[in-house]
């Protein structure tokens, strides 16, 4: 499952940061350069290892970014009210993006928590 988290979360932020150099306020989100080259980057990271990467490493990206990105989302509600500026004026989280970044999170620690249980189950099997 973390294969396959990967692989389509990599997407959604690949088209996220390339569609943010044109729509920057889309979905209610800060889109600045910044933002979509790191969007890009965990797209692309994501990707690499969803597609490329041992099932064992793909659960680890999903562990890590799940964490991470949960963090920043956490963060962004509780201490940034509307709007948290990491860098002024390249860097900032509104409360949209806040969510995403939640929603994101979540979806990324369930591909790595429901791969556990699977790969538990699988190398008991054999």
């Amino acid at each position: 499952m973390a294969k396959t988290t990967a692989t389509i979360l990599g997407v959604i932020f690949l088209a996220i940061g390339l569609l943010g150099f044109g729509t920057p306020n889309m979905m209610g989100m800060h889109l600045t350069t910044t933002h979509n080259i790191i969007l890009l980057i965990s797209g692309l990271l994501a990707l690499f290892f969803g597609w490329k990467g041992s099932l064992q490493a793909a659960r680890g990206l999903c562990y890590v970014f799940g964490a991470v990105f949960t963090l920043v989302g956490l963060i962004g509600l509780l201490a940034g009210g509307p709007l948290l500026s990491i860098i002024p004026g390249q860097l900032m989280f509104g409360t949209a993006d806040s969510i995403v970044h939640l929603i994101f999170g979540v979806l990324f620690l369930l591909g790595g928590f429901s791969t556990r249980h699977a790969a538990a189950a699988t190398d008991h099997r054999a």
